[in-house]
């Protein structure tokens, strides 16, 4: 049987992704064997402190108030004084691994032995807009790819009636740089993060404002695409209205099936507990973690949750005390952040599925007007969980104070290339024509991207 190139994109479940993803895989060097299906990254807008949370540095404490023998890189006003300042919390050994932890995060310390925790990050920028778009994009200036969307792009969605690529903010406002990070840019418009509310109408504009008949709707969403398919018969080369098509095919399927999905009333007392749901400091953040499991659960690629925007919209940004405003935002996130941790493996899920909680930078050693820490980009904690990497493991680490990462330094890209790879795709060979270059995610020959292999079970 012979099928138009409509005909057998409509036939597709995964879409452009599919012909992406079977264009490249011919290729040998996409033949990986993949070790995770989705990804759910919970973005911690603001720079989270390293050596307050992930690196204990008993050298601060030691010389607090000494000063630091090298000059910092100062973003903001208040650190010229260079003194260190040592964290006001403890940290213990947690898990039979002896992860240490800070006191302050005591529910991801109750998961310490299903992480990796990696002490070693790199930015390349001191500013929040620029390190948070070279987090999701791999480059510091706006108008490139977000992460999500070029694995929407590799490998589509496993549900043909919802996104690959779906965000979760709060309902609020949004963080730092709001939709620049999950922008599709000069990939097809279908790889765009999709974002869902978790107020009201879960889709943006999903459902008519005057409510119809499902007969008169289902006439009109078929006379729209015979006119859409006239359109296109005209025009074969034009791609937008190719993508626009699959969009409107999308949301009308989203109309009928999204709202189960995202019904978490099914879900028993024990899980709604596990989220924080029932504590009314975590169920914001709790509610969208546990969307994120529903999602990935049914077949969304890449969930990407941002954090609450009180006590402000960048809540990790820790400037004028370090000990109440890292205190106030673990205890609306480290909860429901481990409970996702526990649900996925609970459910057999965390096998296949990659768990990155990360900001765009971390803080500097020395204090800030007295007690406050400003932005470093030198180093940075992060961590994973799931989809293949190590468990219970400690990667790198930074000098004496926690200012600069010094063994086993990982880049931005190198993150890129190991969470691509994890997925089974080849970050050198995963491409898109763009001007008449072929652009990726990584840039490797740039960035000189490698897989971080000592991460990887």
């Amino acid at each position: 049987m012979n099928l138009s190139r409509r005909q057998m994109l409509h036939a597709s479940s995964l879409g452009f992704g599919a012909v992406a993803l079977s264009y490249l895989r011919a290729q040998d060097s996409l033949r990986l064997l993949p070790r995770a299906r989705a990804v759910i990254m919970l973005m911690q807008n603001g720079g989270p402190s390293q050596m307050d949370l992930f690196d204990p540095k008993p050298e601060l404490r030691r010389r607090e108030g000494q000063v630091h023998q090298e000059r910092v890189e100062m973003f903001q006003r208040g650190s010229e004084r260079n003194q260190l300042l040592a964290s006001p919390f403890r940290f213990h050994r947690r898990g039979q691994c002896g992860m240490e932890l800070s006191e302050v995060i005591p529910h991801l310390g109750s998961v310490a032995d299903d992480i990796t925790l990696v002490r070693s990050m790199v930015s390349e920028h001191n500013n929040h807009t620029e390190a948070l778009v070279l987090f999701n994009t791999g480059k510091i200036f706006p108008g490139r790819p977000a992460l999500g969307s070029w694995v929407s792009y590799a490998l589509g969605t496993e549900n043909r009636n919802l996104p690959a690529y779906i965000v979760l903010r709060d309902p609020d406002g949004y963080n730092t740089s709001g939709t620049l990070l999950w922008q599709n840019a000069w990939l097809p418009a279908q790889h765009r993060g999709t974002e869902f509310s978790t107020r009201g109408a879960a889709v943006l504009n999903l459902q008519p404002a005057v409510p119809r008949a499902p007969a008169v709707q289902r006439d009109q969403l078929d006379l729209l695409a015979r006119l859409n398919e006239e359109h296109r018969r005209r025009y074969p080369l034009e791609d937008e209205l190719e993508a626009r098509i699959r969009n409107y095919e999308l949301a009308a399927r989203m109309q009928l099936n999204a709202g189960a999905v995202l019904d978490v009333a099914r879900e028993s007392p024990a899980t709604r507990r596990l989220y924080g749901l029932d504590n009314p400091e975590t169920a914001g953040y709790g509610l969208r973690c546990l969307l994120a499991r529903r999602l990935v659960e049914s077949g969304v690629r890449f969930v990407q949750v941002f954090p609450p925007v009180q006590p402000q919209f960048q809540p990790w940004d820790a400037h004028s005390n370090t000990l109440t405003e890292n205190r106030a935002i673990c205890a609306k996130v480290d909860y429901p952040s481990a409970g996702l941790i526990k649900d996925l493996k609970s459910r057999g899920l965390l096998d296949d599925t990659i768990v990155i909680w990360s900001g765009e930078f971390g803080r500097l050693p020395v204090s800030q007007n007295g007690a406050g820490r400003d932005h470093n980009r030198n180093a940075f904690s992060l961590i994973l969980a799931g989809g293949g990497f190590k468990r219970g493991h400690v990667h790198g680490a930074t000098d004496d104070v926690g200012y600069r990462a010094e063994e086993g330094r990982v880049t931005v890209p190198d993150l890129h290339a190991t969470l691509l790879h994890q997925l089974g795709l080849d970050h050198e060979r995963l491409v898109h024509r763009h001007h008449g270059s072929d652009e990726s995610l990584t840039d490797a020959r740039v960035t000189r991207a490698r897989v971080v292999r000592e991460l990887l079970a």
